[in-house]
């Protein structure tokens, strides 16, 4: 890095990224990463032996989680803390979850397995990326979503209450409540 991009902002990296601003991911916020895969680690070995036993590990891994709400490992994270989930959702198998922004995910949704949710972003310029600067853009599911199989929803997307997301597309954009939206990226074709 050629100069300190943050040379007027007192802010630690940490404090930047959960503000949805550049940074960098410095010691502290790998620190954060390990915690919460250590803990995600624990919770998938408890859950093999007792799935209700195992509930605590993840209350302490998410920021919230809502009553009912069911979540079947391996889940991956890399903070946990800035991923809410509503009462009686039901997240199915190997969920990657990349919470650097928030991850809000309404009540009574389905997520299929294979789901990536994704709030990550870097720079398109190549120096700042070099320079390993990166962002995030917080993801919004309202009640009543369901996600199939595979679905990849990117940063900043928010989709509507009752929408269905088809196995193996690519949410690029804002999608509306009420509809089914399928492909890459993902389009309504359909209303509910």
């Amino acid at each position: 890095m050629t100069t300190d991009p943050f040379a007027q902002d007192p802010r630690s990296n940490l404090e930047r990224m959960l503000a949805g601003d550049l940074y960098i991911a410095d010691t502290e916020i790998a620190a954060r990463h390990h915690q919460a895969v250590r803990l995600a680690a624990r919770y998938q070995a408890a859950y093999v032996e007792d799935p209700a036993a195992a509930r605590p590990l993840l209350a302490e891994l998410l920021g919230s989680l809502g009553e009912d709400a069911e979540v079947r490992p391996p889940l991956q994270v890399d903070l946990g803390s800035n991923i809410t989930l509503g009462a009686r959702t039901f997240v199915n198998f190997n969920l990657t979850a990349l919470d650097v922004a928030a991850i809000t995910v309404g009540d009574d949704c389905l997520i299929g397995p294979n789901v990536q949710l994704l709030t990550p972003t870097h720079p398109l310029e190549p120096q700042p990326r070099r320079d390993k600067l990166e962002a995030a853009l917080p993801i919004t599911l309202g009640d009543n979503v369901w996600l199939g199989g595979g679905v990849i929803v990117c940063p900043g997307v928010t989709i509507g209450d009752n929408s269905v997301i088809g196995a193996g597309s690519v949410v690029t954009r804002d999608v509306p409540a009420n509809v089914v939206a399928v492909g890459n990226p993902a389009r309504p074709i359909r209303t509910l």
